[in-house]
């Protein structure tokens, strides 16, 4: 349950009024403000208007798809980090890549088990930093500073999603340690939320893309049947 004054907002995009309506009652039961929009074209309105700490998305949207909502916001300064949940009736690996893709940081199939959809959001909430976190970790040429929740390299600021910094800031909590994927899976994403191992791969490319500049060394090591370590190592 959420409490107190400073609860987090959830934007739920959904063009479904009985669903809809039954996630604003199950959101709003454990203490979270609830936005609404019925369409992707209102989404982004209500996203200008003022910006949540979640949007839950439903792909198949009237007019303006959930995907071309996720790819406006990515482009925007003001919410290329903004946490997204994508919910959508599609239950092909490739469509739950395709969502990854787009920028969506979750997502989750119809029909869906209410406290599964429950934890992901207290999952995405918790890695966006909702929860304070206190302190700097620093290697070689990376700094967070997890007050600030700002990241550096060499100076130059990064711009991360919710579940790469997390990514990152576990890295940079055991630089050089070899991570499989499931290791990774139950210390990002949590023991109680199924993740396939794939979506590691997916946020692992875009923590690469995020950190890497054209003249840096790549940070991630892949370690062929074992995982990623923050190493520039070969091996």
């Amino acid at each position: 349950m959420i409490q107190g004054t400073g609860r987090p907002t959830i934007l739920v995009v959904e063009d479904e009024v009985p669903l809809l309506t039954l996630l604003r009652y199950n959101l709003e039961k454990q203490g979270f403000r609830v936005d609404e929009a019925a369409d992707g074209q209102e989404a982004l309105l209500r996203v200008a208007e003022q910006r949540p700490d979640l949007v839950l998305l439903d792909w198949m949207l009237p007019a303006l798809s959930g995907l071309e909502v996720c790819r406006q916001l990515r482009r925007r300064p003001a919410t290329r980090d903004l946490p997204i949940i994508m919910v959508t009736a599609r239950t092909e690996d490739q469509d739950a890549v395709r969502a990854l893709d787009t920028g969506a940081d979750d997502h989750i199939g119809k029909p869906f088990v209410m406290e599964a959809l429950l934890a992901r959001i207290r999952a995405l909430l918790r890695r966006s930093g909702s929860i304070a976190t206190k302190g700097t970790l620093a290697w070689r040429d990376l700094n967070m500073d997890q007050d600030a929740h700002r990241v550096s390299r060499n100076g130059r600021p990064l711009h991360l999603g919710p579940t790469e910094y997390r990514l990152l800031e576990f890295f940079l909590q055991h630089p050089g340690r070899v991570f499989s994927r499931e290791q990774l899976l139950d210390a990002v994403w949590g023991r109680d939320i199924h993740v396939e191992p794939r979506t590691v791969d997916v946020h692992i490319r875009r923590l690469r893309k995020a950190i890497n500049g054209e003249a840096d060394a790549d940070v991630i090591r892949t370690v062929r049947s074992a995982g990623y370590a923050l190493d520039t190592e070969e091996g």
